[in-house]
């Protein structure tokens, strides 16, 4: 897209995204629950999975309100606190397009500018690697020469999520870059890869510099570090095994984020009062940019649905899904793996969130009735990210 039809387009969505806030269903969203309340939710929520632990936080007008953690970090029955290291997952994804959206404020990092064109030398040149990607394999099909940061963020690369993932363990395209949206972890890791090897910056260090440190959180690195055992969570899979946690030792932008519920919540309140960032800017990050077209997210390349079978409103955002609900306008990003189940929720028009953090996938099941206990109606259809969890609790606050 041409950066003059970007603008058109840009000043488009700033319309959509201020019509949709003015068109909440009710003048006022009901109050938060108190921090007693939410400890009830949080009790029923355990019980009901049988997940061993659980941290929430909550954000009202940009601002941390609230943030508990309750049950076990470990076998051992030590106690899951605010400050427990736990495993971001996917939500380092959230974490990693605010920070591009940096980049493009300082003019270091173009959206639109293939990232083949910010790199010295053809990227299949580089070949398979371990610490990045199978960008050799790429060689045959000349269309790795057309995504862009725009495309990576939004999901919409051609890329499954990891190569690993196919038949022949490939990468390869399955559409064309900006067709349409289908998760790619594989994507992510590209554009770490063009701004650490095109614009010589170091992710891990630079994130360090730009977010963590200037907003406290001094439990959460992109890569692991020794301090982090003193109060350190493992997890628990479905099936009730316990999973030591994983000492990641390379910065994955698609991934590796160790965090806290309490920092991890500073970082949510801080997208929600637009920090560090912007606020043109900022809009970008939730606006609807690539409407979602598929039934559910995963797995991630599965035929587009019916439009009459699409969720109205369901968007790409810049490392976010955005969608549209009787609250108006807001974004989420989940993370996930085997003993893990993490989301983070906002309201634009009230710069009202929710983080809930689990070390037991098993919470995960309770997502939709926390979320809707807490927030009220918000739209986002959880069918998209959570198949089958809609009956796990009896629909009630």
């Amino acid at each position: 897209m041409a950066s003059t039809d970007w603008g058109m387009h840009m000043r488009r969505l700033v319309g959509l995204v201020a019509g949709s806030a003015a068109m909440i269903a009710s003048p006022a969203v009901a109050a938060l629950p108190s921090k007693a309340r939410v400890a009830t939710l949080a009790g029923e929520a355990m019980s009901a999975t049988g997940a061993k632990g659980l941290a929430i936080a909550l954000i009202d007008n940009g601002r941390v309100v609230s943030v508990q953690a309750f049950g076990a970090r470990n076998a051992k029955r030590d106690p899951l606190t605010r400050d427990t290291v736990m495993y971001g997952a996917s939500l380092t994804k959230a974490l990693f397009g605010y920070y591009a959206l940096m980049l493009v404020d300082e003019g270091k990092l173009d959206l639109d500018r293939p990232v083949a064109a910010m790199l010295p030398r053809p990227l299949p040149d580089y070949g398979n690697l371990d610490a990045y990607g199978n960008w050799g394999d790429l060689k045959p099909d000349e269309r790795w020469q057309r995504i862009t940061p725009r495309h990576i963020l939004t999901h919409s690369t051609g890329f499954a999520n990891f190569a690993f993932l196919e038949p022949d363990a490939k990468l390869k395209f399955h559409f064309d870059p900006g067709a349409r949206y289908a998760y790619s972890g594989e994507g992510i890791i590209l554009l770490q890869f063009g701004i650490e090897k095109g614009l010589g910056i170091d992710v891990g260090a630079d994130v360090q510099r730009r977010i963590f440190t200037p907003l406290g959180m001094t439990n959460t690195s992109l890569m692991w570090r020794p301090d982090f055992a003193r109060n350190l969570a493992d997890g628990w899979e479905a099936d009730g095994k316990v999973e030591p946690h994983d000492e990641r030792s390379r910065v994955r932008a698609a991934g590796s984020m160790d965090t806290s519920i309490s920092d991890f919540a500073k970082f949510v309140a801080a997208i929600a009062r637009g920090w560090g960032l912007k606020a043109a800017t900022r809009t970008t990050y939730a606006a609807p940019y690539l409407p979602i077209t598929s039934r559910q997210q995963f797995p991630t390349l599965l035929p587009q649905a019916a439009p009459k079978d699409r969720w109205p409103g369901l968007a790409a955002g810049l490392g976010v899904i955005s969608f549209a609900g009787p609250q108006g306008r807001g974004f989420m990003k989940g993370g996930h793996n085997d003993s893990t189940a993490n989301m983070m929720v906002c309201i634009e028009a009230k710069r009202r969130c929710v983080v809930i953090l689990s070390n037991d996938v098993r919470a995960e099941k309770a997502f939709p009735w926390l979320l809707r206990a807490i927030l009220g109606d918000t739209g986002f259809p959880h069918q998209w990210e959570y198949p089958g969890s809609e009956t796990v609790l009896p629909k009630r606050s």
